[in-house]
């Protein structure tokens, strides 16, 4: 009597659910969502570990189907089989039941085990072909660093030494070869963060005073979306971060190029006609480019990270030469290294070839001149909390600000750090 009460209130509330989410459910319907091919998809892989993690996933969806739908069954059967079609029906005497059935509950037992071991065997295989880079394999793999602050990262490249200077340093941007397995030596400088590469690896804990690793390989050339995957203060959720695969010839000119001190351009002599006219034609503005994930697309993001490298058309020596004085001036050189030229910071990223990378302000703007004169006015409304602005702009014990930019300075700064390829 009770299972038929039961299934027959079980049968009504389910149908009215459907009936109510269905306008729901369609209304919200985007047929994209199904390619699940977005920037930081978990399907779309680009990589053996992410595939090895994603074909994990698929086994387990395809266990839990068939216990869904053996569980639906049973109950569908129970339901219908068993419900109250007459007001006679809903007073009868119960059927007989089948709790504590031994075969029943070793079946499900049995069943349970069975299930647990089809997941089981593959996971174990994933675990240890993601903990490390296969035996086989170690002798080719590319050693990386990788820092956390809050909220950028730093990256380097232990094999790559510069004279008197350390191993090659960038920021935000992790330039890898593709087709290569990459070991990633992780860890933070505060607070835990975490790793992730969707694409290309899953996600990994950045401990203090704990070393820890990750490693990728991407299958051919091309641009990736990461993040902090762990939340750590106040900009967590714009921590960000991009990887760039490029193959062997690509990679070996951009860790030469990343080697050269900070590009000079040549300036011209102050006051001179050709320095007013150049003072007063410039202007910021956009790139002549459109990102792939925008409509109307010209190039890929990997094109544009490539566009990027190349100086600017338009560039102004004069206004340059300002803003390289202004950013010691301004004590950016006490947070910010700028390899050939003035600083030797480490609280902030490495800015030596700044210009060349496709994002600022830790992957969450683009690199283009509006955008950089966005964050040199307002860094504190983009990333809110980050130490430029506490203790560099303001101090934050006063509460007084160390220093002001007008917007003369912020266009000189603009094309001096855009000159940064």
């Amino acid at each position: 009597m009770y299972l038929k009460s039961f299934s027959r209130t079980l049968a009504r509330i389910g149908t009215r659910a459907l009936v109510m989410a269905s306008p729901l459910l369609l209304a919200g319907c985007d047929l994209n969502f199904w390619r699940m091919d977005g920037h930081q998809s978990t399907i779309d892989v680009a990589g053996p570990v992410a595939r090895s993690q994603r074909d994990l996933f698929y086994i387990t969806c395809d266990v839990t189907f068939v216990i869904f739908i053996i569980v639906a069954s049973v109950l569908a059967y129970a339901t219908f089989k068993f419900r109250a079609r007459t007001e006679a029906d809903a007073h009868a005497e119960p059927p007989p039941q089948g709790h504590g059935n031994p075969l029943v509950e070793i079946g499900l037992i049995a069943g349970s085990v069975f299930a647990l071991v089809i997941i089981a065997i593959p996971t174990l295989k994933a675990i240890w072909y993601t903990y490390d880079v296969p035996e086989a394999e170690k002798a080719n793999a590319y050693e990386v660093t990788a820092t956390a602050s809050q909220w950028w990262f730093k990256f380097e490249y232990p094999k790559e030494q510069i004279n008197g200077v350390g191993p090659l340093t960038t920021g935000n941007e992790l330039v890898i070869p593709a087709g290569r397995p990459v070991r990633i030596q992780l860890r933070t400088a505060d607070v835990i963060h975490s790793f992730w590469v969707p694409k290309l690896a899953g996600k990994v804990d950045m401990i203090p005073n704990r070393g820890n690793a990750i490693w990728m390989e991407a299958d051919q050339p091309g641009y990736f979306w990461g993040q902090c995957a762990e939340y750590c203060g106040d900009s967590h959720a714009v921590m960000r971060f991009r990887v760039i695969a490029l193959n062997e010839k690509d990679f070996a000119a951009w860790l030469s190029a990343q080697k050269e001190p900070a590009r000079v351009v040549a300036a011209v002599a102050a006051g001179s006609p050709q320095a007013k006219a150049q003072f007063a034609s410039y202007k910021i503005n956009e790139y002549g480019f459109t990102p792939k994930w925008d409509p109307g697309a010209s190039v890929t993001p990997l094109e544009n990270w490539q566009q990027q490298q190349f100086p600017n058309k338009d560039e102004n020596p004069a206004l340059i030469a300002q803003g390289r004085k202004l950013f010691q001036e301004k004590t950016c050189i006490g947070c910010h290294t700028v390899r050939g030229h003035e600083g030797v910071g480490i609280t902030g990223p490495n800015l030596t070839h700044v210009g060349a990378r496709t994002t600022i302000a830790a992957g969450l703007l683009e690199n283009t001149p509006d955008q950089l004169a966005r964050w040199l006015r307002h860094p504190n409304q983009v990333k809110p909390g980050n130490k430029m602005y506490n203790g560099g702009y303001i101090d934050p014990k006063t509460g007084k600000a160390n220093f002001t930019l007008t917007e003369e300075d912020i266009t000189a700064l603009v094309a001096y750090l855009s000159s940064l390829k």
